[in-house]
């Protein structure tokens, strides 16, 4: 039987003299100060403590419900013509007052809010889901596979999206879902660079290749595993492509290139109110405010997700 080996310092053996009972500062010590958060609880603390962004998100939110239910406000239809009350002042009777036609500004504001909402939206969300399965494949493969493929959505990327829109406005009528459609050629492109990039930097780590080497095919470790690490730059991408959906309908339909009369949108608004602006100013203020204010608050908003969902700002 080996022989115990004694602590050089320590004692062999203890007493009840020796032990003590810890004082109130000492127990504190040993508490943790912070409590266990998850990764996306600590994001979405980070991004309730920035001001900014969630001024963003409170005019989004009044934005989405106004063009849910602004035109419900007012007894006005956006496309009846009152031609007896023509370029009205905003009033008791008509908020925003009426344009040429005299229909009410008020209820055509939102209306244009609604497409253009409509508009960025499912643009958005096709970007998305054309954009991850893309580049998905592309930082996955690599090699060759991810060589043709970057080359093909460069090529495409060259070309100018009004060219795109144009043939599309000639093919088929202009309409809310041709410009979707015009948006969404190109509009995927920059989704995919950054799913590319991020599956590149996470392909090779522990978890996937465990994932690999436990017989795990090629779609659940891309959709299980990498994306979802990959999620939070995805997410600020898609919040940053609504806006500049919203601003290139507003742009198309201002040109004369997007929905047809009497649908209302943000940029016929304009157009129709440009040539009058400086008689009639109310014509143009309310759908140049609300685009720059839609404009504002998607890109603060974005800004402050960003950083909430950024690794190295948590603290």
């Amino acid at each position: 039987m080996m022989k115990e080996r004694s602590v050089p310092g320590m004692p062999d053996t203890f007493t009840p003299d020796q032990f003590r009972k810890l004082d109130k500062e000492s127990r504190q010590s040993e508490l943790i100060v912070r409590e266990s958060l998850s990764s996306w609880k600590d994001s979405w603390l980070r991004l309730r403590s920035n001001k900014l962004a969630m001024t963003g998100l409170v005019i989004l939110i009044l934005l989405a419900f106004m063009a849910i239910f602004g035109q419900m406000m007012t007894p006005y239809n956006y496309y009846a013509n009152d031609l007896q009350n023509t370029n009205q002042p905003p009033s008791a009777e008509h908020w925003f007052g009426t344009d040429d036609l005299g229909r009410d500004m008020f209820a055509r504001t939102w209306m244009g809010a609604s497409i253009s909402l409509r508009v960025g939206l499912f643009a958005a969300a096709i970007d998305l889901l054309i954009g991850v399965i893309y580049g998905g494949i592309m930082g996955y493969f690599g090699g060759k596979v991810d060589e043709v493929m970057n080359r093909f959505s460069e090529v495409l990327d060259s070309i100018p999206y009004l060219l795109i829109v144009i043939l599309f406005v000639v093919v088929f009528e202009p309409s809310m879902y041709t410009i979707i459609l015009a948006l969404v050629v190109t509009g995927w492109i920059k989704m995919a660079w950054i799913v590319r990039g991020q599956i590149m930097l996470l392909k090779n780590h522990e978890y996937a290749l465990a994932s690999r080497s436990l017989g795990a095919g090629f779609s659940r470790i891309l959709f299980r595993h990498l994306i979802p690490n990959a999620s939070g730059p995805i997410i600020v991408t898609l919040t940053l492509t609504v806006p500049q959906a919203i601003f290139a309908e507003a742009f198309l339909s201002f040109l004369g290139l997007g929905v047809n009369s009497p649908a209302a949108s943000w940029g016929t608004m304009i157009s129709d109110s440009l040539s009058s602006w400086m008689y009639l100013p109310w014509r143009l203020f309310f759908p140049a405010v609300l685009i720059s204010l839609t404009m504002f608050a998607f890109n603060v908003f974005g800004d402050g997700l960003r950083d909430a969902l950024d690794p190295k700002m948590r603290k």
